[in-house]
């Protein structure tokens, strides 16, 4: 009973790292928004839209829930698929949605300029070295003796979702840039969604068909909610594949969609303009 009320995940546990970094999110928002935008933009324009500003605060909101407790508790301590959850609020949904948050104003400011962070960001997020990085770390973060390191120590845990949010950032650059220049055509759009959702069936695979503990941290003794350790793995496995895999299909898909709309639209240009 000792062991199971000591490692008891509903205790609430502050996490205080996590409230300075979102707190720090939304003060450079609202300065952005605030005091940057009316400096910068056109007497009569938007500083930013609607849209936006929702999206900014819908990504603002799921970092805390992601990165806070409980969800942060039980993934790190407990299970397994929970922490692959975490991993996919802050890899595929978050970023995406907070580079659709930005207005192209501030973009210009941020990768236009000619500055030396520019340069690295731009070079960075070319498909190629972005894709590559954040695949790499993400292939890192399933071997077991790097989630064991992981679960010992708090600093480097935190370390490492926020390299893992900032290579996600690089690698959704080439998709949804506030910055045209920056994005992928259409087809080169799909295809490069394609591969980052190949890529991880690799580790997907290996969880879902592991026999035995892949990882002894999370063979504590402690089956919450019922859920066994290797079920646990399992669940991992498939919510990496499936849930990531159909989310990055879902927007293969709506892409597709557009370009071909896209290329109906031109074709029937095309048709009048002969016509005519």
């Amino acid at each position: 009973m000792f062991q199971i009320n000591s490692i008891n995940p509903w205790v609430w546990k502050a996490h205080p790292e996590v409230w300075v970094l979102v707190i720090a999110v939304s003060i450079l928002g609202f300065w952005a928004v605030k005091v940057i935008g009316p400096k910068v933009v056109d007497p009569g324009q938007k500083v930013i839209s609607k849209r936006q500003k929702i999206t900014f605060i819908v990504a603002t909101v799921l970092l805390f829930v992601s990165a806070d407790w409980p969800l942060h508790d039980i993934a790190e301590d407990h299970l397994y698929s929970a922490h692959m959850l975490q991993h996919l609020l802050i890899t595929f949904i978050i970023p995406p949605l907070f580079l659709l948050s930005i207005p192209m104003w501030l973009a210009n400011l941020l990768v236009v300029s000619d500055t030396f962070s520019s340069q690295i960001i731009r070079k960075l997020s070319h498909p190629v070295v972005a894709g590559v990085i954040f695949n790499a770390l993400v292939a890192l973060t399933h071997w077991s003796g790097f989630v064991q390191f992981s679960a010992d120590s708090g600093i480097f845990h935190y370390t490492i979702h926020v390299l893992l949010f900032i290579t996600a950032l690089l690698m959704w650059l080439p998709v949804v840039s506030p910055i045209p220049e920056l994005r992928l055509s259409l087809p080169g759009q799909m295809f490069y969604l394609f591969l980052m959702s190949i890529i991880p069936t690799v580790p997907a695979a290996w969880l879902t068909f592991a026999e035995g503990t892949v990882y002894n941290h999370y063979d504590d003794g402690y089956q919450m909610w019922g859920i066994s350790v290797q079920s646990d793995q399992q669940a991992a496995g498939l919510i990496m594949k499936l849930l990531g895999g159909f989310y990055l299909w879902g927007i293969i898909v709506f892409k597709f969609y557009i370009f071909a709309r896209e290329h109906t639209r031109n074709q029937n240009m095309k048709t009048i303009s002969t016509r005519n």
